[in-house]
C-alpha cells in the first residue's frame, strides 16, 4: 500500500465506502456524533487526503463531493497483512486468537467464521 491512511483517514474513508459521496460538512457532521472535532480540522484531514491519492473531489456549486479513491478491500489487506508481520511476529493465529478473546462474537458471527475456516480446510485437502 503506497499511501497508507492514518487513523482519521481511515475514519474518512470508512464512512465513504460505506455511504458513497459526500461533502467534508455531511463527514463532519458524522464524525461529530462521536467525538469533538473541529470542521477545519476535518476539512483539513480531507485535503491532505485528496493530496495524498486517498480521495478524489468534484465541484458542484460551492460545494466539493469526495469520494473514496482506494479499494475498501484493498486497503483492508493492506493493513491487516502490515499489522499481522508487525504486531503478531506473522501468526494468523494469533491475530485471530486476538480478535476473537477481545471482543463479543454473536453465535451468527461464530457460525459465519466455522463456515470459512471449514472452507479453508476444504480447499487444503
Amino acid at each position: 500500500m503506497k499511501n497508507k491512511p492514518t487513523e482519521s483517514e481511515l475514519e474518512v474513508l470508512s464512512l465513504l465506502w460505506k455511504s458513497g459521496d459526500m461533502t467534508v460538512r455531511e463527514i463532519h457532521d458524522e464524525i461529530t456524533k462521536d467525538r469533538d472535532i473541529g470542521y477545519t480540522t476535518t476539512l483539513k484531514i480531507m485535503q491532505i487526503m485528496f493530496e495524498k491519492g486517498l480521495l478524489t473531489r468534484r465541484k458542484e456549486g460551492k460545494t466539493h463531493i469526495y469520494s473514496s479513491k482506494v479499494d475498501q478491500t484493498v486497503t483492508q489487506e493492506g493493513l491487516v497483512s502490515k499489522m499481522i508481520k508487525t504486531v503478531f511476529q506473522g501468526s494468523t493465529k494469533d491475530l485471530v486468537m486476538q480478535a476473537l478473546g477481545n471482543s463479543a462474537t454473536s453465535k451468527k458471527e461464530l457460525e459465519e467464521i466455522r463456515s470459512f475456516l471449514d472452507q479453508l480446510d476444504e480447499e487444503q485437502k
